[in-house]
């Protein structure tokens, strides 16, 4: 073709490079001397070389102002920081709301001594958010650390039989105390009536058989939203702030008065102003102070009532069974050792078609039972030997609840 340029002959390799395939010539070849006066050196084509091989990539270079013409420089990755890891930089760094959610899963002991590793750790160790509910169960003796807890903001207090001293507020006006049993403990009435005057919200309290006073009975007026009150056993009240305080009371599903050191006025002052909203109701241990009127006064005030206990009532007849089949919703009676009750006319519960259990320990002979089973097979006869109304569990339950609420901080010995 016209257009094309013709190939370009290239020599023969063989007069340069030593080893070639091409065919040697007769004639000697005479070697130049190397570049620099080096040895062995081989004589390469490097123009060929250069003209066959890609191009080589430039360095990056700055082409803007001509104080950078000259200088050359190559983007880099800067090396990485070492990370810090001592342990003081890993906890103090941590907010106070992660360090809360780590106090949270610790037991009552170990809080105690996390407390004292610094005053930051102090503070959050008492933080109202960890002290909403403490068993003491088992503690002997607590005199300033009582005050420390109620102060801390706890929510539910768990402490029977326990001897109680000189609790220490530091000038704390209210505690946010709720759920509260003290029952059995040897406490004075004076710090008592210290504690108590500071209560504003208790729903649930239990005072049994501790000797109580009239200032007492006034600072538990001051929690209107009481729902569960056991005073059984208790003493050293009169009747007048007993009645002020059902007034005032108006929430209350659940009272335990039985056994108190009760007179005549004391029952009269209960079944005239009881609040409406009781739904049980323990009223035993009055022998001859509760009569039949005072039953009439409860069943009008409280149409209700679910739980009734009158027992220990010698007064009480058969005539008060019409009075009770007013309670439509009564589903447990007791009337253990109301001895004026004659045995044969228990078969009139049958016109209590709600009635489910009832207590009848020492009115009728073991051997009676089965007859009187018989004839009632829709009730269980004698089967609770001891009330629960308004009682929280009891001390030798393991499972640190009370009225049903679990405690989360335990006191082990």
């Amino acid at each position: 073709m016209s257009g094309e340029r013709p190939l370009k002959v290239l020599p023969c390799l063989s007069e340069n490079l030593e080893g070639s395939l091409c065919r040697p010539q007769r004639t000697k070849c005479k070697r130049k001397p190397s570049c620099g006066g080096r040895l062995h050196t081989e004589n390469t084509p490097n123009e060929l070389i250069q003209q066959w091989s890609p191009p080589h990539k430039k360095p990056l270079t700055s082409a803007k102002g001509k104080e950078n013409q000259e200088n050359v420089f190559v983007l880099a990755r800067r090396p990485r920081k070492r990370r810090e890891t001592t342990a003081s930089l890993c906890w103090d760094s941590l907010p106070d709301e992660l360090l809360l959610g780590i106090l949270s899963r610790l037991s009552l002991k170990d809080l105690l001594r996390t407390s004292r590793v610094c005053k930051r750790w102090h503070r959050l160790a008492f933080d109202e958010s960890l002290w909403h509910s403490v068993d003491l169960v088992g503690r002997a003796l607590l005199d300033a650390e009582l005050g420390q807890v109620l102060s801390a903001g706890v929510l539910r207090l768990r402490c029977p039989h326990t001897c109680i001293g000189q609790p220490n507020f530091k000038n704390i006006e209210q505690i946010r105390v709720q759920h509260m049993d003290l029952s059995g403990c040897t406490v004075e009435p004076s710090v008592l009536e210290d504690i108590l005057s500071r209560c504003r919200h208790l729903q649930n309290l239990s005072l049994e058989g501790l000797v109580l006073s009239d200032n007492i009975i006034h600072n538990l007026a001051q929690n209107s939203e009481l729902v569960r009150l056991n005073l059984c056993g208790s003493s050293g009240f009169s009747p007048e702030p007993l009645a002020e305080m059902l007034k005032l009371c108006t929430r209350l599903e659940e009272m335990n008065v039985s056994w108190c050191d009760f007179k005549g006025l004391h029952v009269q002052a209960i079944a005239n102003n009881i609040p409406s909203s009781v739904t049980q109701l323990n009223i035993s241990g009055y022998r001859q102070n509760l009569t039949m009127e005072e039953v009439k006064a409860i069943v009008e005030r409280c149409p209700d009532l679910t739980n009734l206990d009158l027992s220990d009532s010698v007064l009480l007849t058969s005539d008060s069974f019409p009075v009770l089949q007013q309670l439509s919703s009564l589903k447990h009676l007791a009337l253990s050792r109301c001895y004026q009750i004659h045995p044969a006319s228990l078969v009139d519960f049958e016109k209590f078609p709600n009635l489910q259990t009832l207590e009848v320990f020492g009115l009728i002979q073991d051997s009676y039972l089965p007859i009187l089973s018989k004839g009632l097979p829709h009730i269980q006869i004698s089967t609770l030997p001891f009330s629960t109304v308004a009682r929280p569990s009891s001390s030798l339950r393991k499972d640190a609840t009370l009225w049903g609420l679990h405690c989360r901080l335990v006191y082990k010995q």
